[in-house]
């Protein structure tokens, strides 16, 4: 039996690349669209990058919106395939629905100053400088690297597991694992170390040493701090979000395959 999600109000949100703005006129024709604040769900044209600012926009405006994704740029990992759409609302009350969670990370930097940023993919600190970072790992409450000394680590939920993280050698999640990648960056010692996989519940503590010789970043997806003395990472239930996916295109397949590329 066809899936029905119900909606039937779409708002529509697309890139500035030539493609997206051709598919915006396109779809506009057929379709009224309403502001993002009065739909039921919104209609993202672009790549993976434009749907995390869109997700990232909801997240910061308090209007949390299942999001259908149509792929107008390069990867489309969270994106759905393009073609002919002539019953758009049809399509995405088909669409089956994923839910997934950001990290929320808390920052303070060298001057006391406290900052904080939502991460659907991951957060990286990253060394500024030619000098390796010196960082202190605690996880649930226990210091379990006393000093890691490497380019960076990054924290990755289970969306953003294929993307920097993979990169990293970091491991690939499924999106019902309920569990985030502690991934370090070109570690340097301790030279085994590749990394953790723990369970989402966990909070994530990283503290900078030596600060002012190794200065580090830390970047929350699309937002970047300086000077970072500690930061703190943990999964926000409390901000689900809602991924829209063809059937038979679902993100639980597109992890799966990912691990089969050669």
């Amino acid at each position: 039996m066809p899936q029905n999600n119900g909606f039937e109000t779409l708002a529509l949100l697309a890139t500035d690349t030539d493609k997206a703005q051709d598919a915006h006129a396109e779809l506009s024709e057929l379709f009224d669209f309403v502001p993002i604040e009065q739909a039921d769900a919104v209609v993202v044209l672009g790549g993976d990058g434009y749907m995390l600012h869109a997700l990232h926009q909801m997240l910061d405006q308090g209007a949390l919106k299942p999001a259908y994704g149509i792929n107008m740029g390069t990867v489309g990992f969270m994106m759905n395939r393009p073609r002919k759409r002539p019953d758009l609302l049809a399509t995405v009350n088909r669409a089956s629905k994923r839910v997934v969670a950001p990290l929320r990370m808390e920052a303070i930097d060298q001057n006391g100053a406290e900052f904080s940023a939502s991460a659907i993919n991951e957060v990286s600190l990253l060394r500024e400088t030619r000098q390796t970072a010196k960082i202190e790992v605690m996880v649930g409450g226990k210091v379990r690297i006393a000093e890691l000394v490497c380019d960076g680590v990054l924290v990755s939920t289970p969306v953003g597991s294929t993307a920097y993280n993979l990169s990293a050698n970091g491991p690939i999640l499924p999106l019902d694992s309920q569990v985030l990648a502690l991934t370090p960056i070109s570690p340097f010692r301790p030279r085994r170390w590749r990394g953790a996989i723990l369970p989402e519940y966990y909070e994530i503590k990283l503290r900078v040493l030596e600060p002012k010789k190794r200065p580090v970043a830390v970047v929350a997806d699309q937002h970047e701090f300086r000077d970072i003395a500690e930061v703190s990472v943990a999964i926000d239930r409390s901000a689900e979000l809602v991924l829209l996916f063809d059937p038979g295109h679902s993100l639980d397949e597109r992890i799966v395959a990912e691990q089969f590329v050669t």
